[in-house]
């Protein structure tokens, strides 16, 4: 019996289909295509058993007639698979993204006949990469202030509080039930018990966050709302939503919460003892020492956020259309995880995210253009990330967020998040590296922090001004929405609660 084929050159045509995107097509010879048939065929009469006939003995005439279509069909993925793959490492197209073959299913595999097929594929865009020396950076300077302290301070007393049950929820209290977000069509997109949800505070001016959705009517939509009762808001599906059919739709959130909590702060003197220090002095030193490893690394942010930013202007490519409608999503997971790494509360996480959700399509791709250009930099500076980089890394988040390393690992697994880890670190060593080739000057961290902001006001300006040709809206799908799963952080009065 015939144990293998003989390997003969495929011919391989390669033309460009677009912005970064390129058409492969492909003829595998007939004589490839009658050996793999010939192949399987020879399995299938050495293994097949049919009523009235003994193993291995069942004639071929039968088995051609009820397996023919499945010996086919088997064949033609095992042939296009092959060819494709060969195709790729002889030609070395650096390929992101899922390739596209519209016409697959039309295609068939024929004794005596080539097998001639076609696929789509994105690649790497070419491009120019800028300068990487000597851009200039400014370095905010800041020293931990008594008044930062006590900020923090007042912050632990909330997260050390109990809570204490509500009948009717007032400003600021925190609301837990069941969400279900439901579309036009009547289609519930998403259902889940145990949602967080927080009633607009008096300096928030009536803006919250629900679902992951944020929402600047909130307060008023929530009302005074009641345990047992059912809340119905009202929202506009954000340009990046993870629902895609969802997007700039009018959708329904019905909401029931199952209690009202309000936190009530824990006493100086009690968290004093629950965490073993001499006295609040004793306290104070040690919440400013983690406060100036937070700007520490804030400072180092801000730096890194100046070099992403020099190096998506002065990129010019073109982009793969469909990674660039992809893009959306990976930017909510990455902004996730930056903040994280950063010390920033979850419930803060969540805000900032509900934010990114209703961002410009620039934004999508102009992250874009920054993942080529440091893919391409990393390569240059032959930066590498270690499986102890990645532990070291967990550890430092976790020990930001009060938890166990191995229970935010197990949880970062879980939500298919410990790549971006991987990825977060090769980012910013690659723009580390960038930096230590950098201009740095030094400036007033509140200087710098007002320039900031006026940026963002011009930007803003910018974006409100009437556009001369409405941006195509892109496309993009992310996990579920997850944002208000997190519970208060404050410890309950009860068992029941806890």
């Amino acid at each position: 019996m015939t144990t293998e084929t003989t390997e003969r050159p495929n011919k391989v045509e390669i033309v460009d289909a677009g912005p970064s995107r390129k058409k492969l097509k492909i003829e595998v010879p007939k004589e490839t295509v009658d050996e793999n048939l010939a192949l399987s065929m020879e399995m299938l009469t050495s293994d097949a058993e049919l009523p009235g006939f003994r193993k291995g003995h069942v004639p071929r005439r039968l088995l051609e007639k009820k397996f023919g279509s499945s010996v086919k069909k088997q064949a033609k993925e095992q042939l296009v698979s092959a060819a494709f793959s060969k195709a790729l490492e002889e030609s070395k197209l650096r390929v992101v993204g899922q390739p596209t073959a519209s016409e697959f299913d039309k295609i068939e595999v024929v004794s005596g006949k080539p097998l001639i097929f076609e696929i789509e594929v994105e690649v790497s865009p070419e491009f120019t990469m800028p300068e990487i020396s000597g851009i200039p950076v400014k370095k905010p300077t800041t020293n931990v202030s008594d008044e930062m302290v006590q900020s923090e301070l007042d912050k632990l007393l909330v997260q050390e509080g109990t809570l204490e049950d509500r009948d009717t929820a007032e400003a600021g209290d925190y609301l837990t039930g069941h969400a279900k977000v439901v579309g036009p069509d009547g289609k519930v997109y998403f259902e889940q018990d145990g949602i967080v949800v927080q009633s607009p505070p008096a300096d928030k001016k009536g803006k919250g966050m629900i679902v992951g959705l944020s929402l600047d009517d909130l307060s008023s939509q929530l009302g005074a709302a009641k345990p047992g009762i059912t809340i119905t808001v009202k929202a506009k599906g954000p340009e990046h939503y993870e629902f895609e059919q969802l997007r700039g739709q009018p959708i329904t959130i019905e909401y029931k919460p199952a209690r009202i909590d309000r936190i009530v702060t824990a006493k100086l003197e009690d968290v004093i003892a629950r965490f073993g220090f001499a006295d609040e002095a004793a306290l104070r030193d040690a919440m400013k020492k983690r406060l100036t490893q937070r700007v520490a690394v804030e400072q180092q942010s801000a730096m890194r956020q100046q070099i992403a930013k020099h190096l998506m202007d002065a990129a010019d490519m073109e982009l793969p259309e469909r990674l660039t409608a992809s893009q959306a999503a990976r930017n909510l997971e990455r902004r996730r995880l930056e903040l994280m790494y950063r010390g920033m509360e979850p419930l803060k996480i969540e805000e900032s995210v509900a934010e990114l959700r209703g961002s410009s399509n620039d934004d999508a791709v102009r992250e874009l253009k920054l993942f080529f250009v440091l893919e391409r930099a990393a390569e240059e500076l032959q930066v590498r990330v270690t499986e102890g980089e990645v532990n070291a890394r967990i550890n430092q988040m976790a020990s930001d967020r009060g938890e166990r390393p191995d229970k935010l690992r197990q949880s970062l697994i879980n939500s298919n998040q410990i790549n971006g880890v991987f990825q977060q670190i090769r980012e910013h060593k690659t723009l580390d590296a960038i930096l230590a080739k950098a201009a740095v000057t030094e400036v007033d961290a509140e200087e710098f922090k007002k320039e900031a902001e006026k940026a963002a006001k011009d930007k803003d300006s910018a974006a409100a001004k009437p556009a001369k040709k409405a941006a195509p809206k892109e496309s993009a799908k992310a996990d579920d929405a997850d944002g208000e799963k997190e519970a208060p952080a404050a410890k309950s009065k009860s068992k029941k609660k806890s």
